[in-house]
């Protein structure tokens, strides 16, 4: 079976990072991608946009690392969204209801535009304040 290829490219503008992802998301190049992000918050990264435009298939280990790094951005009082998701990655979001956690900015708060990724505002669901951590350990509120 071939090798899964996933690219993963990072420019810095001070404390915000932005990740641009390239190839498919799956269970073999998800551990890549983790690396990536943990690498970002130990660095001092205090934003992270994640820009998935040329990503061409995300599985559901794609989604746990998405919400594990959400969740550690947030112990850290740091931000990370995603854009531009593919569809495969879409569903998931829209199945799991997890969209908001990793779509918009801060939770609460109105996304901030970023330099060099298009805004897919038009397609951002409304937020929702609830603790990551709360929907991270499964309590339901």
């Amino acid at each position: 079976m071939p090798r899964t290829q996933l690219t993963v490219y990072r420019h810095d503008r001070r404390k915000r990072a932005l990740i641009t992802l390239v190839g498919e998301i799956d269970q073999e190049s998800a551990p890549l991608v983790r690396t990536a992000l943990a690498q970002c918050l130990r660095d001092g990264i205090r934003t992270l946009d994640i820009d998935l435009t040329p990503v061409t298939f995300c599985a559901c280990s794609g989604l746990n690392v998405f919400l594990h790094a959400a969740q550690q951005a947030a112990e850290g009082g740091c931000t990370l969204r995603l854009h531009n998701p593919p569809p495969t990655l879409g569903l998931i979001l829209d199945v799991t209801g997890s969209q908001f956690l990793l779509l918009g900015g801060p939770l609460g708060c109105p996304p901030a535009p970023v330099e060099g990724v298009p805004d897919p505002a038009a397609h951002t669901p409304p937020h929702r304040t609830v603790p990551l951590a709360s929907l991270l350990s499964g309590d339901a509120r």
